[in-house]
C-alpha cells in the first residue's frame, strides 16, 4: 500500500525562532533537511510526505515551497500566514500563483502557544479562515485540550473548511489523563469536515519508557470518533527523536491498527492524507 508521512518538519534553528528548543528539546537543536529524512522513508516504504510549517514565517513558507520542487518525496506543504492581516487573501493568493505554488495545501498556526484559549475565535482569524477554505486549503489546528472548544465552534462555523487536527490534539498520555480531550475531541467526530492526525503521540508519552500499549487507547477513541477514513498517520520528524526514532514511531502505529482490515489500514496510511491534502499517493 501507498504510505505518505501526512507531517513532518525542516528547519535551521539558525534561520528561524525557536524558542522552545531548550532543555530536554535542544538533542533537536540543530538543521534537519530531505537528506536527513530520505533514508528512513526508504526504511520504512513511506513513499511521499506533507511537510509542515515550523514558526511564523513566510519566509519559511516559500523556503518549503522550493523545498517540494526540488525533493521527490515532499507532495504538500502546509505553510503559514498571518490570519489576523487584512489583506490574508491576498498573500494566499500571491503564495498559490508563485512558481511552485501548486505545491501549497494547508496553512498551520501555533495556536496553542496563544496566551489566549480563545484565539481561533477572534473575528479577525475567523475571517483568515474564510480566506483559507475559500482559497481550497486546509487548515490545520494546532492544539491542546485547552484550545479544544474554540476550535470546535470555528470547525462548526465553517462547514466548507477542510480542518485537520494535529498531533490528536496533545493529550497527556504520560499521565494517561484523557477526561478532558475525551470530553471534546468526541464532539469532533460528527463534523464531517475535521479529520485527525495520528501524530505526535510518543512525545506526548513517558519519552524514556513508552510503548505502543501506551498509545493503543488513545488511538482507538480517536479511531472511534471519526472512523478510519479521517484519520491519517503522521511522524512529526524530526520532533520525534527526542522520544523514538522515525523507524519505532512507524512501527508503534502500524502495531496499533495492526486488527483492521486491510482497506482501513490503507487508508490511515497513505490514502486519507492523499484525499484531504489532494497530492499523489505514489
Amino acid at each position: 500500500m501507498a504510505v505518505i508521512d501526512s507531517h513532518h518538519h525542516f528547519w535551521d534553528p539558525d534561520r528561524g525562532d525557536y524558542p522552545w528548543m531548550v532543555g530536554r528539546m535542544a538533542m533537536i537543536r540543530r538543521p534537519f533537511g530531505p537528506s536527513d529524512l530520505a533514508p528512513v522513508l526508504s526504511d520504512c516504504g513511506v513513499s511521499r510526505t506533507v511537510v509542515v510549517q515550523t514558526w511564523s514565517s513566510l519566509e519559511e513558507t516559500r523556503e518549503f515551497l522550493n523545498v517540494a520542487a526540488d525533493t521527490d518525496f515532499v507532495a504538500g506543504v502546509v505553510g503559514w500566514v498571518d490570519l489576523t492581516d487584512p489583506n490574508v487573501a491576498v498573500t494566499i493568493h500571491d503564495l498559490r500563483t508563485s512558481p511552485h505554488g501548486r505545491y501549497l495545501v494547508g496553512i498551520r498556526h501555533q495556536v496553542h502557544d496563544e496566551p489566549d484559549a480563545d484565539w481561533l475565535l477572534r473575528p479577525d482569524v475567523d475571517r483568515g479562515i474564510s480566506a483559507v477554505g475559500e482559497a481550497g486549503l486546509v487548515y490545520d489546528l494546532l492544539v491542546r485540550p485547552r484550545e479544544l472548544p474554540a476550535a470546535l465552534t470555528l470547525a462548526q462555523r465553517h462547514r466548507d473548511t477542510t480542518f485537520v487536527i494535529d498531533h490528536i490534539a496533545k493529550p497527556d498520555i504520560a499521565h494517561h489523563e484523557s477526561s478532558e480531550w475525551s470530553a471534546s475531541m468526541a464532539r469532533f467526530g460528527k463534523l464531517s469536515n475535521v479529520h485527525c492526525k495520528l501524530s505526535g503521540m510518543v512525545t506526548e508519552a513517558d519519552w524514556s519508557a513508552w510503548k505502543p500499549r501506551d498509545l493503543q487507547p488513545y488511538v482507538d477513541r480517536v479511531l472511534e470518533w471519526f472512523g478510519p477514513r479521517r484519520v491519517m498517520y503522521g511522524s512529526d520528524w524530526p520532533v520525534c527523536l527526542v522520544a523514538a526514532s522515525y523507524r519505532q514511531v512507524f512501527d508503534a502505529l502500524a502495531e496499533c491498527i495492526h486488527d483492521l482490515s486491510t482497506g482501513d489500514r490503507s487508508q490511515i496510511l497513505g490514502a486519507n492524507a492523499a484525499r484531504v491534502y489532494q497530492v499523489p499517493e505514489g
